[in-house]
């Protein structure tokens, strides 16, 4: 299952990477739309029951003063006596004067005690109150509303006594003990009643007669306050939308408030119901939620990439088949691919491998075919080498051999001829002037010395190469002085840069003839003046030009025993030169030699 080594393996781990990347993702995603949809249904549920709340407790405070509004002229102990027998349901507790003294109670241990020092006496004196009274949170009677109070007032508006009583309510008991079966079994979600400062007036001990001290979150409400129906503004209009609130302990809670309304004869109370519940179990339904998404999530993703390996493995099949098949050829175990029935790209691939092979095969054979008549083709051709070597050889032998037979005619040959002369003159000077015999005895002895030396500089240059060592222009330069010098002549040479770096072996053979043409000044020509000229014409031809002004010659006339004119011309045409003589009897002679070259071999 090494994706670097099988594309099958490939293809089943990306189609778990798709799967599980997909599975993480939509289970974040629907886990966070989840998470926000339950906590938005819960803090709707949790404002709806504190509407809920309110509207019960408006509802019971407003029986209790219709109640009271709907009496006769009678004493507060007889009004009490009639609400208790006429509304048994709406929880009255006592009735007292305007003295504090109770009159009536729904228990005598309460009759005849004063209620002057207690809040909701004095504050029922003015006008409505609610709140927790005292004398009644036994165990078994705590109200799950609090208590209230109100003024009692004959026909005309005088205040007669006090009438308290609890704010039980038929239908709201059911709801307070759904709302707390609902938001939480452990009892964290905490209902309160608080007047317009945020006074706590009904509620645990802790908070009773406390401002509410929480701090308003800098956070996006969780739900937008919805906007009541005109019908139901009376009774439900909300006082904001549900914030998160922070403790002094620390505690972040979320606090949802709705007023009371009692109708219109007491607009202005400003009570209202508050349910808090801390954060942490405000998001913990959600965040169980986003977990069992989560985990659901996986599971459908790797059941996926489950069922995606097993397709993708046998949709891959013929592939793996078309795989096993090529390696089987590569191996030579087979001579064709097996091309699978179908008309998929796996069928196509494989058609086309094997045309590809077979195309091979024909190619091949060729290729053989090619590669037998190429060795015979190369046997032929090193033979046809081997004898083209052979006759270089035996060339560069006859080469040499030339070579050697002109060094031989320009030196030992000249000098020869020298001496033969001298001789003959002895023989005649024997028989008519003897006492001239001494001085040319010795000047034979001398051109025989210049003979020897002759010979000895011939061996040395054979075996010095001043062309390559010096360049063209350097060793004609040294040739040219040592030849003035030697005969004494004027003379002048001139080689441009390019022409006198010229060195291989071209340049030895120019040099040569350059030699044998200064040897021909000295000897037959009778000059007086030579002039030399290396130099380059068009970066195309080397051109070599000697002159001399003296008696001249026939180039075109026979000379038989003379080889030096036919030596000049046997090496210009080794080296491919043009050899151009241009002379006639007393007008001197003027050699040029024409070389066609590249600009790189300058």
């Amino acid at each position: 299952m090494d994706p670097r080594r099988s594309l099958i393996a490939g293809i089943i781990w990306l189609v778990i990477a798709l799967a599980a990347s997909f599975a993480v993702a939509a289970s974040l995603w629907a886990g966070r739309v989840a998470r926000e949809i339950v906590v938005q249904q819960h803090v709707r549920r949790l404002a709806l029951e504190t509407d809920q709340l309110a509207s019960d407790l408006g509802q019971a405070v407003s029986a209790r003063l219709g109640a009271l509004r709907a009496r006769d002229s009678e004493s507060p102990a007889d009004l009490f006596e009639r609400l208790a027998a006429a509304y048994p349901d709406l929880g009255w507790i006592a009735v007292t004067d305007v003295d504090g003294k109770v009159l009536a109670a729904d228990e005598s241990a309460l009759i005849g005690s004063s209620a002057s020092g207690k809040p909701w006496f004095s504050r029922g004196l003015e006008g409505p109150w609610i709140g927790m009274i005292e004398e009644t949170r036994r165990v078994g009677r705590t109200p799950l509303l609090g208590d209230m109070s109100a003024p009692v007032k004959d026909a005309s508006g005088h205040v007669l006594g006090v009438v308290a009583a609890h704010l039980n309510w038929r239908w709201a008991l059911s709801d307070v003990q759904r709302l707390s079966d609902t938001l939480d079994s452990r009892g964290s979600a905490q209902t309160l009643v608080v007047d317009r400062t945020g006074m706590v007036l009904v509620g645990p001990d802790a908070l009773l007669g406390r401002r509410w001290d929480g701090v308003v979150l800098e956070e996006p409400p969780p739900i937008d306050a919805p906007l009541a129906p005109a019908a139901a503004a009376p009774i439900a209009r909300r006082s904001g939308p549900p914030r998160f609130e922070r403790l002094p302990n620390g505690q972040t809670v979320l606090v949802v408030r709705a007023p009371m309304s009692i109708g219109t004869q007491h607009p202005a109370l400003g009570w209202q119901v508050q349910l808090s519940e801390s954060k942490e179990h405000v998001y913990q339904r959600a965040n169980a939620l986003g977990v069992r998404i989560l985990w659901i999530s996986i599971a459908l993703g790797a059941a996926t990439a489950l069922i995606g390996a097993l397709g993708a493995r046998h949709l891959t099949n013929r592939l793996k088949r078309l795989t096993r098949s090529a390696a089987a050829v590569g191996r030579n175990e087979t001579a064709r691919i097996e091309v699978p029935t179908g008309r998929d790209e796996v069928a196509q691939l494989a058609a086309a491998f094997a045309k590809i092979l077979d195309d091979l095969h024909v190619e091949r054979t060729e290729l053989l075919s090619l590669s037998s008549e190429l060795e015979r083709r190369v046997a032929v051709r090193t033979r046809e080498v081997e004898r083209l070597a052979e006759e270089s050889r035996y060339a560069a032998i006859v080469r040499e051999r030339l070579k050697i037979a002109r060094d031989l005619h320009d030196t030992l040959a000249h000098s020869m001829m020298a001496m033969l002369s001298q001789v003959r003159l002895l023989r005649k000077l024997e028989l008519h002037d003897p006492a001239s015999l001494r001085e040319e005895l010795a000047r034979a002895e001398e051109v025989a010395h210049e003979g020897l030396n002759e010979a000895r500089t011939a061996i040395t240059q054979m075996r010095v190469n001043a062309v390559r060592d010096t360049g063209l222009g350097a060793a004609l330069g040294k040739a040219f002085s040592q030849f003035i010098d030697r005969t004494g002549l004027s003379g002048e040479f001139t080689a441009d840069p390019d022409a006198a770096r010229f060195g291989d072996e071209r340049g030895e053979t120019l040099f040569r003839m350059a030699e044998e043409a200064l040897r021909n000044i000295e000897r037959h020509a009778m000059a007086t003046r030579a002039v030399v000229t290396l130099r380059t014409v068009d970066e195309t031809q080397l051109k070599l030009c000697i002159e001399d002004d003296g008696i001249g010659f026939d180039p075109n006339a026979p000379r038989r025993g003379h080889y030096g004119i036919v030596g000049l011309h046997e090496q210009a045409q080794l080296i491919g030169a043009h050899l151009n003589i241009d002379s006639a009897p007393g007008r001197g002679t003027t050699l040029t030699v024409t070389l066609r070259m590249t600009p790189e071999m300058l």
